[in-house]
């Protein structure tokens, strides 16, 4: 009698031990989700273009391609040096395109009657001094060009333009979070996201495949201005 007692206590306490072994769930309350508000922003900044770009050709034609392309060598070099008397730099001159080529010459029937020979110079110029571009022009027409291709205005540096207009986007975000957040009674917090947008201009183009004679000093180049703008979108948490 006694053993079987003892084996029913032993029984009893491993049923005991086995359930305070068992899994045991645990509930809690989910965390209620994080209340945001989303403000998008924009900066601008103006500036004015402090460099332009030209392409100034010279073109010539003769029924020798020994005459034609000795009088467009001879004319080119002018050219550059006219270029160079304004302070333009070699680095800022650059070769773009020479070309020889022969061109049929018709008679009024259309019948080929011969060929004359075609050569193209045409240089790439950097002028980092606009007020004296107009007269460069004009130089470079007296000395033997007779083609530009394009004008275009850029600045050279953006660096810190960009930043400008940065750091006006993220102000006027954070103005408008802040007139959100005070007209729904909540207080702006701590920034969840932010991602943003920068739209540098491309240069400014002022004449395309017009005739050097049409330019000369006389004739009001203006460079205009740029616009450089930054759009933000920021993500705050709201209380």
């Amino acid at each position: 009698m006694k053993t079987k007692q003892v084996s029913l206590v032993i029984i009893l306490a491993l049923a005991t031990l086995l359930s305070a072994c068992g899994s045991t769930t645990v509930y809690t309350q989910a965390e209620p989700p994080m209340r945001t508000i989303t403000v998008t922003g924009t900066g601008m900044v103006t500036l004015t273009p402090d460099v332009a770009y030209v392409y100034i050709g010279v073109h010539t034609q003769d029924e020798s391609a020994t005459k034609a392309m000795d009088d467009n060598n001879a004319r080119a070099q002018a050219v550059i040096d006219a270029i160079k008397s304004f302070g333009v730099e070699d680095r800022d001159i650059k070769t773009t395109n020479f070309s020889i080529y022969p061109e049929p010459v018709y008679d009024e029937n259309y019948n080929q009657i011969g060929v004359t020979y075609v050569v193209d110079n045409t240089v790439y110029v950097t002028v980092r001094d606009l007020d004296k571009l107009g007269e460069m022009l004009d130089a470079s027409f007296r000395a033997g060009a007779n083609q530009i291709y394009s004008i275009s205005f850029d600045v050279a540096d953006k660096t810190e333009a960009v930043s400008q207009a940065r750091l006006a986007a993220v102000e006027n975000a954070r103005r408008q979070a802040d007139e959100l957040a005070a007209a729904t009674g909540v207080t702006i917090g701590a920034v969840q996201t932010i991602s943003y947008y920068d739209t540098t201009p491309s240069p400014i183009s002022y004449a395309r495949s017009a005739d050097m004679k049409t330019l000369s000093s006389n004739v009001p180049i203006e460079s205009g201005s740029m616009q450089i703008v930054t759009t933000v979108t920021i993500v705050y948490e709201i209380h």
